[in-house]
């Protein structure tokens, strides 16, 4: 039987926190996840954001958000990837810096969503929190990359 790699369980978390999980036999962790993903989803009205984002209508999608419940998701999202990469298999020390900036940044993205506008457009709930996840994770990667290579070689 194939086993899961660490690189395939981290895209199957991406796509929906949880299913990770699954694939490394972490069951009740998997179902919890995918509960408070369905939870934090349905109380912020995410999928209707998304839809509005993907359709440039930004106003609507910023009327349409609960902000209190969807400050929640970036967390939840990265905690979910992070969770089941490193159970996956052997992970690096400070592999986690990544998807902590991520989760970090996306929840400062999500806070000033609705006024800050990056070179003079107002992205909204959904791209400015991924546009500042992936900065965040950029960053991360840079500070890993620094830590491990100023660690000695024993």
């Amino acid at each position: 039987m194939h086993k899961s790699n660490k690189i395939e369980k981290l895209l199957w978390a991406i796509a929906l926190p949880g299913f990770g999980q699954f694939l490394n036999g972490k069951y009740v962790k998997g179902i919890t996840l995918i509960i408070l993903e369905f939870i934090v989803n349905y109380m912020s009205d995410l999928n209707q954001i998304i839809i509005n984002s993907f359709k440039g209508n930004i106003q609507e999608a910023i009327q349409q958000t609960d902000y209190h419940w969807l400050m929640f998701y970036p967390c939840l999202y990265m905690f979910g990837i992070w969770d089941a990469y490193k159970d996956g298999g052997d992970t690096a020390e400070y592999a986690y810096i990544p998807f902590v900036l991520g989760a970090f940044l996306g929840t400062v993205g999500i806070i000033y969503s609705d006024v800050f506008q990056p070179f003079g457009f107002l992205l909204g709930p959904v791209w400015l929190p991924m546009l500042f996840s992936f900065v965040g994770i950029a960053i991360g990667v840079v500070i890993f990359l620094f830590i491990k290579r100023r660690q000695p070689i024993l």
